[in-house]
């Protein structure tokens, strides 16, 4: 009987972890629709302590704030993101994704793959 007690209690755990990730996610997704990057990358840190054993989630997550990255305009850190994304996690849809993202700031002008980076030293 105590074997079926902890087991319940465990099952319930793990549920209600399930429940508060899904939240989370669904207000960032929320965040984002109402422009609110902010309230965004708040939700996506929640949410990633509560998926820490489930991985597949992890790109899902990043996509997301790749795009609220973007909505910065913070181009580069989107891009970084998204390679992260591709080499990751190269066969999820969330890859395939990310490489249209990122075609997409190369065809604006904000993401060039070929051309190193440069280090410019700080004006005294």
């Amino acid at each position: 009987m105590r074997t079926l007690i902890i087991l319940a209690v465990a099952l319930l755990a793990a549920g209600c972890t399930r429940v508060s990730l899904d939240h989370h996610l669904n207000n960032a997704y929320r965040a984002y629709h109402e422009g609110d990057c902010s309230r965004v990358e708040l939700e996506l840190s929640q949410a990633e302590r509560k998926s820490r054993s489930r991985t597949y989630l992890q790109p899902e997550i990043s996509l997301l704030r790749g795009q609220c990255l973007e909505r910065e305009s913070l181009f580069v850190d989107a891009a970084q993101t998204y390679q992260f994304i591709i080499g990751r996690y190269p066969a999820s849809e969330y890859a395939y994704r990310a490489r249209a993202r990122l075609q997409t700031l190369e065809q604006l002008g904000h993401y060039n793959p070929a051309a190193p980076a440069k280090a410019s030293p700080a004006a005294l």
